[in-house]
């Protein structure tokens, strides 16, 4: 199959090689297979899965490089500072005007009760005759005026004028969460923009090495949490360090002696704040760790369903999932349980300040340093103040949570890269003859163990080159080189006479059809996934592909003919019938080389002798790459490679190959000998 422009080509797709000579543990498991079988990355022995990465989460580091990510929004960000200051400045003003109005009332009650026609200081020289000092101390700090009751219509400003600034706090904070939202969603926008293009970057040889549920996960749950946690955390850090400096102002403003006693329980709170979140932090990483894992396993479990049952696995997975599962629940739990202590612990010691502060402001009132509004502002401040405070050490839970999945997502975006292409790059001449030449290549997934060595090749345009080996020879890897999905150690690959890694990878895979063992198809309709392969082809070429390869007779008993719409597993069509789909594609987009990985596997004997016909029309005039394991298919190749530990043991015909009796003789005369029952 032709891989377009800025597309993944089947193979990284899928995730794996199509090959047994690809890395041990590379790509992912058969569904069948117990977890403790499972591979690390690059075949470096059984990987416990269920432990947690070892790596500890560097919250500091990782939380600076988010907020680089968002300068692009740092207009945004600095107008949402400015709706926060003005939202909060108005509600920090409402308590002192509300303290004003119940000193309005205060009064007024005290005022009616003294006698008319006296003026205050007589009040007061006449409650000190009567030995009532302390009353006398709390009416001198007070506005009275003896005989007058409650003037309401100063209460009703005060009231309008409150219920005002409170309105328009509302609308500050508002459009302050509007603006916040966007920043937001526009930053997750373009983080997940920048995994996507690093996922079309990484190699072959990362995507083999990673689970595709983990893959998933990161790019999934973990962005969304880093929405989530952004959404519900930037603004309201801004309001609350903002709420925090304001309230601390006007609390110094009304009675210093008062602030301080609020100030003293600060330090106990930032104290206990950061123990209970250090305990948190590494309960957070093992979380999404053991998310991960959940998610990958489920995937897998999922996509190989059939053979989990087949084979009797259904209990063993079940267990797998049951133990991830478990292990995922206590890491969450001790989690969320260590990371909600925070906001009773803090709450405790809040009201424990409310308490000091209330029975310090009611001695100061009754010994006239403060009228009784003032000592109600400053109980509301008080607990304006802590709330804040108990926010911030709140939000370490979900800020915790946050930075330990955009540290996941980082992971993700270091990536090592495929080498980049060449500047200036290379062109190849048109139309492409399609000579491609092995010159001395040398290759191994891993260092210790060489697979290729010293393997030189020359395919002429137009011939059929088979290539047939037992598995692990090496086979797939060869045609994996020559799409540059791996990269040689030693030597090089030409095609028409031009270095490989002197063209881009758009060029050489323009060049490149390639029909693979592992049918792959995406949700869409069939007439999409036979166009797949060739931008802007018409529904007239379509067809005429569909007829060449017998897709066309299948299609139209469908009720919806070329629209109908089938899924990326299939659904609606046979094995075989998927296996045709994706060699229209191929046809359909007329490719210089063709490679053709068991392309005929999965159909039945009639169709295969029909499909070898249209493929036999299809490398006409192309040089043809075809791995097979049926040897009866490719009896007609001009060379016939034969591989072992990937070196090539033998070449040259099938019937010179079969006269020298050697590796290829055995490989055939294994298939087709007669098989031989002993009598007992």
């Amino acid at each position: 199959m032709s891989t377009p422009r800025g597309q993944q080509p089947p193979a990284a797709q899928a995730g794996r090689p199509a090959d047994a000579g690809a890395p041990a543990g590379a790509g992912q498991p058969t569904a069948a297979a117990p977890a403790r079988m499972r591979r690390g990355p690059a075949g470096h022995g059984p990987m416990a899965m269920g432990v947690p990465g070892e790596k500890s989460m560097n919250f500091r580091a990782s939380g600076a490089r988010f907020l680089r990510e968002l300068r692009p929004e740092r207009v945004r960000i600095g107008a949402i500072v400015l709706l926060g200051a003005a939202s909060v400045v108005l509600a920090v003003i409402g308590p002192k005007l509300l303290g004003a109005a119940t000193d309005v009332l205060f009064t007024g009650v005290v005022g009616s009760m003294l006698p008319a026609g006296v003026s205050k200081a007589e009040a007061i020289e006449g409650l000190r005759a009567q030995g009532q000092d302390r009353i006398a101390d709390m009416l001198s700090a007070m506005d009275v005026v003896p005989g007058q009751g409650v003037d309401f219509d100063r209460l009703g400003r005060i009231l309008l004028v409150v219920a005002l600034v409170y309105v328009g706090s509302f609308l500050f904070g508002w459009v302050q969460g509007r603006m916040t939202a966007g920043v937001v969603q526009r930053s997750v926008l373009r983080l997940r923009a920048d995994v996507e293009a690093k996922l079309s970057r990484v190699p072959l040889r990362y995507v083999d090495s990673q689970p595709r549920g983990e893959l998933l996960s990161r790019v999934t749950n973990d962005i969304d949490n880093v929405a989530q946690t952004m959404q519900q955390t930037l603004s309201q850090v801004i309001t609350s360090v903002l709420t925090v400096v304001g309230v601390l102002a006007m609390m110094f403003w009304i009675s210093p002696l008062l602030a301080v006693v609020a100030l003293v329980t600060v330090p106990l709170s930032m104290v206990v704040a950061a123990m209970i979140a250090k305990r948190s932090r590494p309960r957070f990483i093992e979380q999404w760790t053991y998310t991960g894992q959940v998610n990958a396993h489920i995937e897998e479990m999922f996509t190989g369903h059939t053979l989990v049952q087949v084979f009797n696995h259904s209990d063993e997975a079940v267990e797998t999932f049951t133990q991830r599962n478990e292990a995922l629940y206590d890491s969450s739990r001790r989690a969320q349980f260590i990371s909600g202590i925070i906001q009773p612990a803090l709450g405790f010691i809040a009201n424990l300040t409310y308490v000091i502060i209330a029975v310090v402001g009611g001695l100061r009132v009754a010994a006239g340093a403060m009228t009784l509004g003032d000592v109600q502002a400053f109980i509301q401040y008080s607990r304006q103040f802590s709330q804040p405070i108990t926010q911030l050490a709140s939000m370490a839970n979900l800020l915790q949570s946050g930075v330990a999945s955009i540290e996941r997502v980082f992971d993700l975006l270091d990536a090592p890269e495929q080498d980049p292409d060449p500047e200036p790059a290379a062109t190849l001449d048109r139309p492409v003859r399609g000579r491609v030449e092995f010159e001395h290549v040398a290759f191994s997934y891993r260092d210790d163990e060489p697979l290729i060595e010293d393997l030189s090749l020359v395919a002429e345009p137009g011939q059929t080159i088979a290539i047939v080996g037992p598995t692990g020879a090496g086979k797939t890897t060869l045609v994996n080189l020559v799409m540059r999905f791996y990269e040689v150690d030693a030597g090089r690959i030409t095609l028409d006479g031009v270095d490989t890694r002197a063209l881009t990878r758009d060029e050489l895979r323009r060049a490149t059809g390639m029909v693979l063992q592992d049918t792959w198809l995406f949700g869409g309709t069939i007439e999409e996934n036979i166009a797949y392969g060739v931008d802007g082809a018409t529904h007239e070429q379509v067809v005429a592909a569909a007829e060449a390869t017998f897709v066309d007779r299948f299609v139209r008993t469908l009720p919806d003919g070329y629209d109908t719409v089938i899924d990326d597993e299939g659904t609606g069509v046979s094995a075989g019938e998927k296996q045709l789909l994706t060699i229209a594609r191929a046809f359909l987009s007329d490719p210089a080389i063709l490679i053709l990985d068991e392309a005929t596997s999965s159909v039945d004997t009639r169709t295969e002798v029909l499909v070898q016909h249209a493929m036999n029309a299809l490398r006409a005039g192309r040089t043809s790459f075809v791995i097979a394991h049926r040897l009866s298919t490719i009896r007609d190749a001009d060379t016939i490679l034969v591989m072992e530990h990937g070196s090539i043991v033998e070449q040259g015909t099938h019937d010179d190959l079969l006269a020298a009796g050697g590796a290829y003789a055995r490989l055939y005369q294994s298939q087709f000998a007669a098989a031989v029952t002993d009598d007992v």
